[in-house]
């Protein structure tokens, strides 16, 4: 091979590399800016309403449905969130990076995509679900208006009324199966709601300083870590009598009772060590498994639905 051809070949591996190393760039800067973790866990419990609702499979068109129109919805609530929040974002070290913070994106082009993404799904699905396009644009109006705008700078119990926007996506699932007001979607909503602060409030024992920095008044800023403990531990018993509550939903069974029972009791052992022992690492414990913990409910959720439905087809 000639050095002219070799180094070509090699010219062209730097471009497709620094070509796979921009796509990364570019995804990874979108997965910050929309929070995509927190919207796939949205979209599990959207789901897991979904099946509630239909007590069984919900059929693959509403759950298409379901992730393209709430995915989008939530993805543009939480654009709107850091484009407001970039200010206080840029104090706190663990949002410091964050893409408008540094400046990678222009703050109008995340302001006009954020409200598009939230907007057109939910005018798309408004002709055939009414009920579905309400519950997404609830979810984006209790997120970013009522807890980012109103509540979060103004109270510490902010987040005890925002995780209503977790449960406005449980609500969505139960519209696009058609059965929003089948009452155990409704038990899980309240369970999403009951959940969310225990699980924030954790996450924010971590960075109480940065939120003291920042001038936003968690919970855990206001109060000993300690004390902080007790209130999780409140939501957390409120949270789990919700999710056994659910055991007495017609789909549900042993499927799902089994293993929620088992995570209930861990999550409270994570929450009384966290009482009896307030540090750090106690409560990044609790908060990893408080994620874990809502995702094993759903999951066990979808299983028990569809074992209940196979049963019952025999």
């Amino acid at each position: 091979m000639s050095l002219s051809k070799a180094g070509k070949g090699e010219s062209r591996a730097a471009g497709q590399l620094s070509l796979l190393a921009d796509w990364r760039t570019v995804v990874q800067t979108l997965s910050i800016l929309f929070k995509w973790r927190i919207v796939a866990l949205l979209l599990l419990a959207a789901v897991g309403g979904a099946f509630l609702g239909a007590r069984s499979w919900p059929g693959l068109g509403p759950l298409l449905v379901l992730f393209l129109s709430g995915g989008l919805a939530a993805s543009g609530a939480a654009g709107l969130n850091e484009f407001l929040e970039r200010s206080s974002d840029g104090v706190m070290r663990r949002t410091q990076r964050r893409p408008l913070v540094i400046g990678s994106v222009r703050p109008q082009w995340v302001l006009g995509l954020s409200i598009a993404m939230i907007l057109l799904p939910s005018l798309a699905v408004l002709p055939f679900n009414p009920a579905l396009a309400f519950f997404l644009l609830l979810g984006a109006i209790i997120y970013v208006g009522i807890y980012t705008i109103w509540l979060k700078p103004r109270t510490l119990l902010n987040i005890v009324i925002g995780g209503a926007a977790g449960s406005a996506a449980v609500m969505s699932g139960g519209a696009a199966a058609g059965a929003w007001q089948d009452p155990a979607v409704i038990v899980l909503a309240l369970l999403v709601f009951l959940w969310t602060p225990s699980h924030f409030w954790s996450l924010a024992i971590l960075y109480r300083e940065d939120y003291a920095r920042a001038g936003v008044p968690m919970l855990p800023v206001q109060t000993t870590v300690r004390q902080s403990a007790w209130w999780v531990l409140l939501h957390t018993g409120a949270a789990g009598l919700a999710a056994l509550a659910l055991t007495l939903a017609p789909a549900l069974g042993w499927a799902y009772l089994l293993p929620v029972a088992v995570a209930t009791a861990d999550l409270f052992r994570r929450n009384g060590r966290l009482i009896a022992q307030p540090t750090p690492q106690h409560a990044r414990s609790l908060f990893i498994s408080s994620n874990l913990y809502l995702m094993v409910v759903l999951l066990a959720i979808m299983t028990g639905t569809l074992l209940h439905a196979w049963w019952s087809a025999f």
